[in-house]
C-alpha cells in the first residue's frame, strides 16, 4: 500500500526473475488470516470450514465452551462466598450483571485492538509497554464515567450514596482491570509462544468476571453492612 504497485516480483539469490505475486494473491493470504483469527478470538476452530457440517462446528466449539465453563464456576463460588452480603443486598445482584458485562465488553475491545496490533508488527518492549499503558488509562477513564451514570442512578432512583459509592467503585476499578487483561494477556502469550487469539478471549473473561464480583460484593460488605 505504501508503493501502491499491483504485483511485486520474484527472484533467487542471482537476481533471476522466478515469478510475481500480485494483489489478489495478497489479498487471498489477508482473508485467509483475517478469517482465522476472527474464528481464534470467537473461541472457534481454525479448523472448522464456514461451510462445513453441524457435527464439525460440535467438534471445533465444544472443548471450548468446556472450558468457558470450568472458568465460569470459578467466578460462581466467588458469588457463594459472599452468600450473606447477597442474601442481605438482593439489589446488589442486578448491578453486578452490569458490572461484568461492562468489564467483559471493554476487555474485548481491548484485546481487539491489541490482537491486531500484534498481527500487523512485532512490537518492541517500549510499544507493548505503550500499548498496556494506553489501554490502562482508556479503561480508568471509561470506567470511572461509567461509574458515574451509574452512581446517578443509585442516588435517584434507589435512593441510596452509598449503594451508588460501591457502584462507581467496582464499575471504575473493573474496567481498569479489563483495559489491563485485554492488552497484556495476549502480548504475554504471544511471548510465551502461545497463539493469542485462541486462549486470550476465555483468561480476559475469567478475570473480568471474577474481579468484577469480587469487587463488587466486597466493597459491598464492607460499605453497606
Amino acid at each position: 500500500s505504501q508503493y501502491n504497485l499491483t504485483s511485486i516480483p520474484v527472484v533467487d539469490d542471482s537476481l533471476k526473475l522466478l515469478g510475481r505475486i500480485t494483489v489478489d494473491d495478497i489479498i487471498d493470504v489477508l482473508e485467509e488470516e483475517s478469517t482465522e483469527d476472527i474464528l481464534k478470538i470467537a473461541g472457534v476452530s481454525e479448523d472448522e470450514e464456514l461451510g462445513g457440517t453441524w457435527q464439525d462446528a460440535i467438534k471445533s466449539r465444544l472443548p471450548w465452551l468446556i472450558i468457558n465453563l470450568g472458568t465460569a464456576f470459578l467466578a460462581a463460588a466467588i458469588i457463594r462466598s459472599f452468600d450473606e452480603t447477597v442474601a442481605k443486598l438482593v439489589i446488589l445482584s442486578s448491578y453486578m450483571v452490569i458490572i461484568a458485562g461492562m468489564g467483559g465488553n471493554a476487555a474485548t475491545q481491548a484485546l481487539a485492538v491489541t490482537v491486531r496490533r500484534i498481527s500487523l508488527i512485532n512490537l518492541s518492549d517500549r510499544q507493548a509497554y505503550v500499548t498496556v499503558l494506553k489501554e490502562f488509562l482508556v479503561g480508568f477513564v471509561n470506567g470511572a464515567s461509567n461509574g458515574v451514570i451509574v452512581f446517578l442512578i443509585a442516588v435517584f432512583y434507589d435512593h441510596n450514596m452509598r449503594l451508588g459509592l460501591v457502584l462507581f467503585l467496582s464499575m471504575t476499578g473493573n474496567l481498569l482491570i479489563a483495559g489491563l487483561a485485554g492488552s497484556s494477556v495476549p502480548l504475554i502469550l504471544k511471548r510465551v509462544g502461545i497463539d493469542p487469539a485462541v486462549a486470550s478471549s476465555i483468561i480476559i473473561t475469567t478475570f473480568t468476571d471474577c474481579f468484577g464480583f469480587l469487587l463488587i460484593l466486597g466493597l459491598a460488605s464492607k460499605l453497606l453492612l
